[in-house]
């Protein structure tokens, strides 16, 4: 691929933001970097890698200030994330694997499906400041292994996945849905870059503009009360998701 100008750089960055506070937030902001990195040049392999480090840098921000303001849940946090570690190896390793036409092809199906989720999932979660109970640990810890799989694979839509599993399964608030699905994107984004670093599937320039943007996006989204906005949110990513998800199925 030809070297990213400063402003294709700069329009990356910006979509970080937006990206790294609705992957904070809900879930999904990759609907938006991974298409973007693959109109610019990025060959689909490279981009999904490169991806890593901006998801990386977004969570990093997101465990800390959540940490901050005591919205954590340990130890389940911790096995959860563990058992996605594994998982995202394997998922990792597939996507090298994957032929670039039928990866564009896969994520324009998941960006479909997802959307649909998103447009469809009008369940209200109400916030609360007590301890939570994390209920059928046993069930969500299984599919969390899967998770993970998915994670390292492509990662698209993955926090709408967790927060399904998190409050329908868990039954958790939203607030501790989100911190323990930070953390855990944390765990097995390390682990899956890796993979994709040691078969030299990163592009680091390109990954580094990413991070910015989406550490920005990061600390707004975790500073940010859900409710209210959370419908634009919605009408945001469903507008991305039916440009860039046609798009992706004609890409040769």
């Amino acid at each position: 691929m030809n070297e990213l100008s400063f402003i294709q750089l700069a329009i990356l960055s910006a979509a970080g933001v937006l990206a790294g506070f609705i992957n904070v937030v809900a879930g999904g902001g990759s609907l938006i970097t991974l298409p973007l990195m693959i109109f610019l040049g990025l060959p689909p392999v490279v981009a999904n890698g490169t991806n890593r480090i901006g998801i990386i840098a977004q969570n990093i921000v997101a465990v800390t200030n959540f940490s901050r303001k005591g919205v954590s849940v340990y130890p389940y946090s911790l096995y959860a994330g563990g058992i996605a570690v594994l998982g995202s190896i394997i998922g990792s390793m597939l996507a090298l694997e994957m032929d670039d036409q039928l990866f564009n092809r896969i994520l324009s199906i998941v960006m479909v499906v997802t959307g649909t989720a998103i447009l469809l999932n009008n369940k209200k979660t109400t916030s609360s400041s007590a301890v939570p109970l994390v209920k059928n640990q046993t069930v969500s810890l299984f599919l969390f292994f899967f998770i993970g799989i998915y994670g390292g694979f492509i990662h698209v839509g993955i926090g709408f996945l967790m927060i399904l599993i998190l409050s329908r399964i868990n039954m958790l608030t939203l607030k501790y849905a989100n911190s323990i699905k930070v953390f855990v994107a944390l765990l097995f984004s390390i682990s899956s870059i890796i993979v994709f670093i040691l078969n030299g599937a990163i592009n680091w320039k390109v990954g580094f503009a990413l991070a910015i943007g989406t550490s920005v996006g990061g600390y707004l989204g975790s500073h940010f009360t859900m409710k209210k906005s959370e419908k634009w949110i919605k009408l945001i990513l469903i507008l991305a998701i039916a440009v860039m998800a046609v798009k992706l199925w004609f890409i040769k």
